[in-house]
């Protein structure tokens, strides 16, 4: 990796605190709506339909469906991620290093929890203002960038040549349209990798709801009980990992 790049990794509080800091940058970025920012996906309509044209509407529908289909397609991607690096590993506040994962979704590209969460920015991203829209989607990236040099360099200290090889192989967030490396035969727990992303389904399915009603209290109302699935989640797995003495 080259050294260049090193200042530019995430720190250790970074990285245990990246689901809030992830989640800032979505408060940050629609925060903006407060100081009359405008609707990036109504903004972008009127400029390809033109001021005053009568299609403005549908082509802001269109943008958010999609927006909607990136978040689905997010979910789904996390969500296939998680059910084979396990959703106890995807959400700890420590990194593991000791093993490497190289099945799944991982055969195509490096970091496919990261590359989701940088697509869920920009379709969420959508419903934001203009300047919202620029806070959550290269906020997001700039963020996954970090945390991916982090622990791209952890690996490589811990793996050595093993995930050297994955690493020249493999491409770091833009998927191979065929398998760079062969399966190990892992077996992946797929209810454990859906479950464990309810707070980004909260997200993708709310928008969805939003997209197809215009109507923001269902965005709340799925989103929030996204959020809370995944507090009393994180509390769940906390307390086993005290029970265990991991922590």
């Amino acid at each position: 990796m080259p050294e260049r790049l090193s200042g530019f990794r995430a720190s250790d509080f970074e990285f245990r605190a990246r689901f809030w800091i992830i989640g800032g940058a979505y408060w940050i970025g629609f925060a903006f709506y407060a100081a009359g920012d405008v609707n990036v996906s109504f903004f972008v309509a009127r400029w390809l339909a033109g001021a005053g044209s009568p299609h403005i509407g549908a082509y802001t529908r269109a943008i958010l469906v999609f927006g909607t289909a990136l978040a689905v397609a997010a979910a789904l991607l996390r969500s296939w991620a998680a059910a084979y690096l396990r959703s106890a590993v995807v959400h700890d506040a420590k990194m593991h290093v000791n093993q490497l994962t190289a099945d799944g979704p991982y055969r195509y590209v490096r970091n496919p929890l990261y590359l989701g969460t940088i697509l869920l920015a920009v379709g969420v991203g959508t419903m934001a203002g203009r300047f919202g829209f620029a806070v959550i989607a290269v906020g997001n990236a700039v963020i996954a960038c970090r945390l991916i040099l982090r622990e791209e360099a952890e690996l490589l200290a811990s793996q050595g040549e093993s995930y050297r090889e994955y690493f020249s192989a493999v491409p770091r967030l833009i998927p191979a349209l065929h398998a760079r490396v062969p399966s190990g035969k892992a077996r992946p727990d797929w209810l454990d990798g859906f479950a464990g992303e309810t707070f980004i389904w909260g997200l993708a399915l709310g928008m969805a709801a939003f997209t197809v009603t215009l109507r923001l209290a269902y965005w709340y109302a799925i989103m929030g009980a996204g959020f809370t699935v995944y507090a009393f989640q994180a509390f769940s797995r906390r307390a086993r990992r005290r029970r265990s003495g991991l922590d």
